[in-house]
Parts: C-alpha cells; structure tokens; sequence
C-alpha cells in the first residue's frame, strides 16, 4: 500500500438516539445512528412501524385510487 494517501484508522464511537453507545473502528472518530441493535423492531421484538416522513400514509394515498378503481371494474 503507497503511505500516505489512506484514511487513518481508529477507534469510532458509534451514538444512537436512543441513547446506547458502543465503541467499534472506523475511519470516522464518532458516528451518530437512528436505529441500534438495541432499539431495532427486529432485534427488540417489539412491532413498532418507523415511518420517517409519512411514507407508510403517503402509499396508502396513492394506491386507494387504484384499488378503487379495480374494485368499481369487478362490479
């Protein structure tokens, strides 16, 4: 490997908004996360849907039109 034109390697600090932080290697000092192992659905068990920004109501919206223009054919 040429010296001196790779990122240095250290140990990083990883926060997570639920307030859990852990220590890995990054070439970052401190990286800040939404989601961690120990807030995670799948991880937690928990079924909680994360809806960033409306999305989950935003395709509800759009495909009601369509279904009820499939449902008004099958009549």
């Amino acid at each position: 490997m040429k010296k001196g034109i790779h990122p240095k390697y250290q140990k990083s600090i990883v926060k997570c908004a639920c307030g859990n932080t852990f220590e890995t290697r990054s070439t970052l000092p401190e990286i800040n996360v939404e989601i961690c192992s120990k807030c995670h659905p799948f991880f937690t068990g928990q079924k909680k849907i994360i809806d960033s920004a409306g999305r989950i109501e935003r395709f509800r919206r759009k495909y009601a039109k369509y279904n009820k223009e499939k449902v008004q054919k099958k009549s």
